[in-house]
């Protein structure tokens, strides 16, 4: 299929580069077509950090549920203040209360898939919708869903190219890079939160559990939908 040649051919390639190197690669080819999405987790701050440089005026959006921790609504600002950028904030069709009137109360806790489906993943397709390529700070060693990540791949489920320029680091590199760089992180790091995500379905965790184990506990759930795989289908189009 020859519309996947220039992919497995830069792919074969960006394996061997760093991240800031995807990055300042990914920020060139697809130029105004690309923007990258952030949870403001600890490795979204080293990502920011490195676009800036490349991008001062880098497209950072981010998946505003409603549910976030007051401490990620003020990181998010005090980024804003720090890189002189303006964060996106993608907003779900239906507030919270408009959400429990027709779905019922904490939806997230008997049907935590389909809160997540309506507040994070229609919002995110329907951006990704307008883009050529989406820039995330997903690890390979994070989820079983993101073990198979490529720094740079085609996206089948929302139809267009991901960057995932730090997919090989490790917790430790990356934290490593935020203390080189005294760079901002979320309060709840340092209180047991390795992975913050909603309010509801997010606890601390203990020393040795999993660190996701704090994400939509007591479910067999790792991941809201933005990163599971889906098989390839259809022709990837040339870009």
């Amino acid at each position: 299929m020859p519309e996947l040649t220039w992919l497995h051919t830069t792919q074969a390639f960006a394996e061997s580069w760093g991240a800031e190197e995807i990055l300042d690669w990914s920020l060139h080819r697809f130029d105004r077509q690309i923007a990258m999405a952030s949870g403001f987790g600890i490795e979204g701050i080293v990502l920011i950090d490195m676009a800036v440089q490349l991008r001062p005026d880098i497209r950072v959006f981010t998946l505003d549920t409603g549910l976030l921790f007051p401490e990620t609504y003020e990181l998010m600002e005090k980024i804003e203040r720090r890189y002189g950028i303006e964060v996106e904030r993608l907003k779900p069709a239906l507030t919270v209360a408009e959400q429990e009137r027709q779905h019922g109360p904490a939806l997230w806790l008997c049907t935590p898939d389909r809160c997540c489906y309506m507040r994070k993943v229609e919002p995110l397709r329907a951006k990704l919708s307008t883009l050529g390529a989406w820039i995330t700070a997903i690890r390979r060693d994070q989820t079983p869903d993101r073990a198979q990540a490529q720094k740079v791949e085609w996206d089948a489920k929302f139809g267009l190219v991901k960057i995932n320029p730090l997919c090989d680091w490790t917790s430790g590199m990356v934290w490593d890079y935020v203390r080189k760089h005294r760079l901002p992180y979320n309060r709840l790091h340092d209180q047991g939160y390795p992975s913050i995500g909603c309010t509801p379905c997010t606890r601390p965790v203990a020393i040795g559990e999993d660190p996701r184990s704090g994400r939509w506990a007591n479910f067999v759930k790792t991941e809201c939908g933005l990163h599971q795989r889906v098989p390839p289908e259809g022709i990837v189009p040339v870009l």
